[in-house]
């Protein structure tokens, strides 16, 4: 509703509900977008948490960015091993396949839907698809291997 009055203020007032239909719809999609790939980078990443963690409701994604909660101080060395691990994960995004990369990026980081992803890389959206499963499986392996737990 403030979307609404805020920058359709001057219009009609036949308009509104028009409107106020259309804002609904884009900030529940835009909603379930986020909910989306933040749920697809939770599964992913849930290979780092070993068996006895996994029951916990941790959010790997919490532990690389965000405020600090109480458990973990932000001391200067939490953050230099954050740094550390960031990098690690972007030098490793740097070792992918170019084609896997290319889809990693704008699927994950651009938010990039299937269809669009594929329209940018002139493939078909099941070579998408591939490449991201193929980017993520090396992306989690190697980071294991390196002993990176998030």
């Amino acid at each position: 509703m403030l979307k609404l009055s805020v920058s359709y203020g001057e219009r009609p007032a036949s308009e509104f509900p028009m409107l106020f239909q259309r804002i609904l719809q884009n900030v529940i999609y835009d909603a379930l977008r986020r909910q989306k790939v933040r749920n697809t980078w939770t599964t992913l990443l849930s290979s780092f948490i070993g068996d006895d963690e996994q029951d916990n409701d941790n959010d790997p994604l919490d532990t690389l960015a965000g405020e600090p909660d109480e458990a973990r101080a932000d001391t200067p060395h939490a953050q230099y091993e954050r740094t550390r691990t960031l990098a690690a994960i972007e030098r490793e995004i740097e070792r992918l396949p170019p084609r896997q990369r290319e889809a990693f990026l704008m699927r994950y980081w651009e938010e990039m839907d299937i269809a669009e992803t594929a329209a940018a890389m002139g493939c078909s959206e099941g070579s998408v698809k591939t490449h991201c499963s193929r980017a993520t499986q090396t992306l989690a392996a190697a980071l294991k291997a390196k002993g990176i737990e998030l």
